[in-house]
């Protein structure tokens, strides 16, 4: 990580925009506590990793940190001695752990207590690595003597500031680097509607001429929605309204306990409500959409109600990231236990709302080398400040989640409700995937952990109409935020999914760069005809109320 005021190298892992349950120590505990309860497999992992701490004794070069871990980049664990054979004695003893797990997964048990044990032993294994200490971490000492031990004062500040500012956790990110509006969703625009839930965003064409169907971009109600608009050249909807498309964005109010009972119908109808202003803004019969995350969850159940009572005012629905069946293997169902649902529901309502911090620090440990220990050893040891980026201050700028929505998305997630015809009801219409005819996108991620990408390909034949899946390279989020140009960036196409998602893949055609280009020509093939760009934003009956980007992504209520 670099200094604050910089860019870091490489693009920070960034995890959400899905809903969790809380977890608490003892409960993903008790996942590991159950493979460990096994002790034939115990002694056989006694036994051999006696033999790799023999091997390491002797000298071996057998046992080594693989070649991006960064942890063990310093020269000083491949020359000297004590610190290689304490580096190759930690990576024995993880191996051993991982073994353990999976050995307990080969068994048969229960795939939920299965990925609660991966969690608790993740967290562990990464908790327990020698770079995490001063004295284990060779780079960290040899900052101390260039610094002349200003680094163990400034890293000693950061610690004492965190454990009172940050719940314990060291800082991501300077949160003085950057603000919405003025760094951060900048794309010019204006909030043309506004009720007690939303905020709707139309764009400033920067085109002469526009397609004719305008866009309505759905994004998490678990996010601000401006990860979809960072800093200029990094924005989704600027390359969107490049495109020459009519962009009409939801911005999501940030609830307090005072709006615990929104629930989906709260949500879809104010999706609905969106199509409608920007049907009567343009003129156009029908809308195109595109929701990501749980955005595109909720975009479902309207897209099944609409096709229920015969409502053609979609004409087509992309996805980003989308997961509606949680029935497949995937860590986040470390979360889906019985117990442990029954637990955040009854926090839930205690609350009335489920905070951001709490949603975030599960996706936090989900990926604790990445976000919770890689920092650790920058700011705390080695005494750098936080780094500055813009992903990263969207992050940390989380929003709550009402109980009563976050009692459904648990019921989805737990009995798989959205995949089981009548299993969920919204807008007073049974939800049935099947239903859904129009034209659908859907994007995956090869290294989303929160939504694994054949959960995501699932998604595209769930329901009935065409379907194109696509998949990206990186991460849940990081495939997201994803501006053309970037060479380290591709992208599979394949055309329809069929059964199998590993034979699309096998199959498909890769291509260097970002799918928002493909998911441009694929929605302006569904827009209609160019006409005119229209002058001014807004109309008669849905006037200009503010400029973007609003006040509820600022958490203000205007009187």
């Amino acid at each position: 990580m670099s200094a604050a005021g910089t860019v870091p190298e490489a693009e920070p892992v960034v995890d959400g925009g899905e809903d969790l349950p809380e977890v608490t120590p003892v409960v993903a505990a008790g996942g590991l506590a159950r493979v460990l309860a096994s002790p034939r497999a115990v002694a056989a992992e006694a036994l051999h990793l006696g033999k790799d701490l023999v091997d390491i004794t002797r000298g071996t070069d057998r046992i080594a940190p693989a070649p991006r871990d960064r942890r063990f980049a310093d020269p000083a664990w491949e020359s000297n001695p004590a610190y290689k054979r304490l580096g190759q004695g930690y990576l024995a003893w993880a191996a051993s752990v991982d073994r353990l797990v999976e050995r307990y997964e080969a068994s048969g048990s229960d795939p939920r207590t299965v990925e609660r044990a991966r969690f608790a032993a993740n967290a562990l294994v990464s908790a327990a690595a020698p770079t995490n200490t001063l004295l284990g971490n060779p780079a960290a000492l040899k900052k101390v003597v260039e610094t002349g031990g200003a680094s163990v004062v400034r890293g000693t500040k950061a610690l004492l500031n965190d454990l009172v500012h940050n719940g314990g956790l060291p800082a991501q990110t300077d949160r003085s680097a950057f603000a919405v509006g003025r760094d951060l969703g900048v794309t010019k625009g204006a909030v043309v509607y506004r009720d007690e839930v939303i905020e709707l965003i139309q764009y400033e064409p920067t085109t002469d001429k526009v397609r004719e169907r305008p866009l309505v971009v759905v994004p998490p109600m678990i996010n601000r929605f401006y990860m979809l608009d960072l800093r200029p050249g990094r924005s989704f909807v600027e390359h969107a309204v490049a495109q020459g498309l009519q962009v009409f964005l939801i911005s999501w109010r940030n609830p307090g306990r005072e709006h615990a009972h929104w629930d989906l119908d709260t949500y879809a109808e104010r999706i609905r409500r969106a199509t409608a202003v920007a049907r009567q803004i343009t003129g156009a019969p029908d809308v195109n959409t595109v929701g990501f995350c749980a955005g595109g969850i909720v975009l479902t159940t309207l897209l099944n109600h609409l096709a229920a009572v015969e409502d053609t005012s979609v004409h087509s629905a992309a996805f980003g990231v989308t997961l509606l069946d949680f029935s497949g293997p995937a860590p986040i169902n470390a979360f889906s236990g019985k117990r442990m649902v029954s637990l955040a529901k009854r926090i839930s309502r205690a609350r009335g709302v489920i905070p951001a911090k709490t949603m975030g620090s599960v996706f936090t440990w989900m990926r604790p080398d990445d976000l919770v220990f890689g920092y650790l050893v920058n700011q705390w040891l080695m005494g750098e400040a936080p780094p500055a980026f813009d992903i990263l201050e969207w992050n940390a700028d989380g929003t709550n989640l009402p109980a009563a929505l976050h009692e459904q998305f648990l019921r989805v997630f737990q009995e798989h409700t959205l995949v089981r015809p009548g299993g969920e009801t919204v807008l007073g219409t049974p939800v049935d995937l099947g239903r859904i005819t129009v034209p659908t996108y859907v994007t995956g991620a090869v290294n989303d952990h929160i939504t694994p990408w054949t959960g995501c390909y699932r998604t595209a034949r769930l329901m009935s109409g065409p379907s194109e899946f696509v998949l990206s390279s990186s991460g849940h989020i990081q495939s997201l935020v994803n501006p053309p140009g970037n060479p380290k960036m591709s992208y599979w196409t394949g055309g329809e999914p069929g059964a199998d998602p590993e034979d699309w893949r096998a199959a498909a055609e890769k291509h260097t760069g970002s799918w928002w280009g493909h998911w441009a020509d694929w929605t302006i093939a569904r827009s209609g005809d160019e006409v005119p760009a229209p002058e001014s934003l807004g109309s008669d009956n849905h006037p200009v109320l503010e400029a973007a980007p609003g006040s509820y992504v600022l958490d203000r209520t205007p009187a």
